[in-house]
């Protein structure tokens, strides 16, 4: 009988050590879930201008929550960015207004964006980085 016990240990630690590795599993996100957050934080966004009479060089941050991108400061912000890091954004301050899109890698983003600021009609281009 002595026996009968250790024979149940036995047979169950494996059990128990495949248990635990299923839940640690499910525990971790999914690669989907990781890559839809991948992006999230706050990025300040360095902006120059290449085209027009408009300022350059000015910073803003913005905010990226799953696959939105919204104003993490003055200004509306909305725009998006999907899984491969493709980011489309729209940016309203009083009368002025532009539009970009890029690319966010990592801690890293770049892109183009064109608009009209303060009555002059300027592009240029835009870097980021997370924080």
């Amino acid at each position: 009988m002595a026996d009968f016990p250790q024979s149940i240990s036995t047979f169950a630690r494996p059990r128990r050590l495949a248990l635990l590795a299923v839940l640690a599993a499910a525990m971790m996100p999914s690669t989907a879930d990781a890559r839809a957050g991948g992006y999230d934080g706050i990025w300040n966004v360095t902006f120059a201008t290449t085209r027009g009479n408009c300022s350059s060089g000015y910073s803003v941050p913005f905010t990226v929550t799953g696959s939105r991108v919204s104003s993490a400061g003055g200004g509306r912000v909305s725009g998006k960015v999907n899984r491969g890091g493709t980011v489309a954004v729209q940016v309203s301050v009083g009368a002025s207004h532009a539009s970009g899109g890029g690319r966010l890698a990592g801690i890293n983003g770049a892109g183009s964006w064109r608009g009209i600021i303060s009555g002059d009609q300027c592009s240029g281009t835009w870097q980021a980085t997370r924080t």
